[in-house]
């Protein structure tokens, strides 16, 4: 509505003072010029009145007071011109600022209205909002998933892009997690509905990114405060310009032409289109602040389990020495059947995928630290699996050929798990959490966006920490970590060389590590709430390789910051000399000045338009990166 009004006055205006033209043609017009200024001006006054009742003194104030002065004084062309001139910027100020904004509206115009669930063996449709944890929510093509959940059955291909930024549709089926906003392109799935309302990740993507286009950065605090004096110091100057020259055009002038619109609007418009960019990448910046922040960051720490890894261990080789290699997976999948253990699931995964199911047990025991013990249905036997210290607790020699094989594969960062059968060891079941196929290459991008040193914090034991550091290129290792461990390493660096630094992570024991660094960036589609809440920056697409994306956004974000202001600035002091050199006037420095905000709009919306391959937006931190010594991080 606002927008539509002030398009209306524009045309008004505009029409009489085309009118004015005419009529001048015979001698008159003046009174069409005058009615041209209050159609354009009335609103700007309205506008500097509500802002003094807060004591605040803006752009509008000015431009009244020079409309004003102008028609005091006869010029009525000049009033309708600074009149219909800031209306005009002000117009399309207002749509330039809204294309910025388009990608928090195209998120919302996604947002799923209506599913389809089943209760008590009937299908029903009913509002997303009514969607309870637990229901079964029945997905067909072409239609948007409402919730957050586990797909029970079916397959499909669905598309992810309103949420992770990957426009390529991913295969979906039982047992995968799906995400609230994503879109059924072909196939049919039956999903358990685990997040439903509000507390889905499509719903709490929305709410982030509508707080981060609010939140300010540093600079545009910076601008902001500084825009408070300078209003009040530009009507001064201008009053002591009158009073030393008694040249009251020029007064004028002034007072219109040193308006900061251009300084003012230079840091809001690169931020929001900046977070947009990252938004639309799968990246979310949490305000103009973590956008800065990303932009000086000099080093990067990571987790491993999780973020360079894949945080799903899989058994990677099956060695049997008694058995066929079958009937091993198909006895440890039998111990492991009833145990919580990330290492159970593996095996347990194993077995499903080769399709063979575990024996009945008769009896089960979980021996913390050291494995599994399960008795076979009918009398079969004792099964162990487990740690060489659970095979030495019932007895049970390990043979050196046995025991040579699993030393050497735990060197290469490999977990192995002994099986027994009564009282022999039958194989050894290898298995590691692979690294995410897109670690190594995201390691080298980050290094080519000025990143020069890399390190992982983990908990995870040497071996293991090694091999994944060795696979993915990372400069630094430091495992056996404890969270409060991870954050004393942080602080560590940071306090030895005063360069900023970036922590990666997913998991509730990052959380204290993702505060503590100047940058959280946290994992989204693995991650946990905690981290996320804590975090900086969100990578909502799970895809590692997005953090050298925010990062590069981040930084050509605040170039872009750095012209605009630099422009604005320059504009304004050029201007100001050419009025008190007489050689810019009143209609025509504010079509400069409008002229000059509308640029440094469109400057900004280059981020809109940011493609993360095709632009160059590569950018040094500050006094480059100092090498991460072992006794700091």
């Amino acid at each position: 509505m606002k927008r539509d009004r002030r398009i209306l006055h524009l045309l008004i205006s505009g029409g009489l003072i085309a009118a004015a033209w005419l009529w001048s043609w015979g001698g008159g017009g003046q009174i069409l010029m005058a009615a041209a200024a209050a159609v354009a001006g009335l609103p700007i006054a309205h506008r500097a009145v509500y802002s003094l009742r807060y004591r605040v003194i803006g752009i509008e104030l000015l431009v009244t007071v020079a409309t004003i002065g102008a028609l005091v004084i006869g010029e009525y062309w000049e009033a309708a011109a600074v009149t219909f001139l800031f209306q005009l910027g002000g117009t399309l100020e207002a749509y330039t600022l809204g294309k910025t904004r388009s990608s928090l509206q195209k998120l919302m115009s996604l947002a799923p209205d209506r599913a389809v669930v089943r209760r008590s063996g009937a299908e029903l449709e009913v509002p997303a909002e009514e969607v309870a944890a637990g229901d079964t929510v029945l997905v067909r093509s072409g239609e948007r998933i409402a919730v957050d959940g586990l797909v029970l059955a079916g397959h499909g291909l669905v598309n992810q892009a309103a949420i992770t930024g990957e426009s390529v549709p991913v295969q979906r089926e039982p047992g995968q997690p799906l995400f609230s906003g994503s879109v059924l392109e072909v196939g049919y799935l039956e999903v358990r509905a685990d997040r439903v309302g509000s507390e889905t990740t499509f719903s709490r993507v929305l709410q982030l990114v509508e707080e981060a286009q609010d939140a300010k950065a540093p600079t545009q605090r910076f601008v902001d405060r500084f825009a408070r004096y300078y209003t009040p110091a530009a009507m001064a100057l201008a009053v002591l310009v009158y009073l030393v020259t008694r040249d009251i055009e020029k007064a004028l002038t002034l007072l219109v032409i040193a308006c900061p619109g251009a300084l003012v609007i230079a840091t809001p418009v690169a931020v929001v289109a900046g977070i947009g960019a990252a938004a639309r990448r799968g990246v979310l910046l949490k305000g103009g602040e973590a956008l800065e922040r990303a932009a000086r960051v000099a080093a990067v720490a990571f987790d491993k389990t999780g973020t360079l890894t894949q945080g799903r261990p899989e058994v990677t080789a099956v060695r049997s020495f008694r058995l066929e290699e079958s009937e091993l997976i198909r006895l440890a999948s039998g111990a492991e059947l009833r145990s919580e253990h990330h290492l159970a699931r593996a095996i347990l995964r194993r077995a499903e995928r080769d399709g063979i199911v575990p024996p009945e047990i008769e009896a089960f025991e979980v021996r913390p630290g050291l494995g599994v013990e399960a008795r076979l249905a009918g009398g079969s036997g004792l099964v162990l699996a487990g740690s060489r210290r659970l095979m030495a607790r019932h007895g049970i020699t390990v043979p050196a050929d046995v025991e040579q094989y699993a030393a050497e594969e735990e060197a290469r960062g490999e977990t192995a798990v002994l099986v027994a059968l009564g009282d022999r060891v039958v194989g050894v079941l290898l298995v590691a959490d692979p690294v995410r196929p897109e670690a190594p290459e995201s390691v080298a991008s980050l290094r080519q966006e000025g990143i020069q040193q890399i390190v992982m914090l983990t908990g995870d034991h040497a071996a293991a920490a090694a091999s994944v550091a060795k696979e993915v290129g990372v400069d630094q290792v430091h495992a056996a970590l404890l969270p409060e461990d991870k954050v004393r390493l942080l602080r560590g660096y940071r306090d030895s060389t005063g360069l900023p630094i970036a922590m990666v992570g997913d998991g509730v024991n990052d959380a204290p590590s993702l505060a503590a660094a100047d940058l959280g960036v946290a994992m989204g589609g693995s991650g946990t709430d905690a981290a996320m809440e804590t975090a900086d920056m969100v990578i909502l697409s799970d895809r590692l390789d997005r953090l050298a994306e925010g990062i590069r956004i981040s930084r050509a974000t605040v170039r872009i910051m750095r012209q605009n202001l630099v422009f604005a600035v320059a504009v304004v002091l050029l201007l100001l000399a050419g009025v008190l050199q007489g050689s810019v006037f009143l209609a025509g420095g504010m079509l400069i000045h409008e002229a000059s905000v509308l640029l440094v709009i469109l400057n900004a919306m280059r981020l809109v338009r940011l493609s993360s391959r095709a632009q160059d937006a590569t950018a040094r931190p500050v006094g480059g990166a100092t090498p991460m010594d072992a006794g700091s991080v």
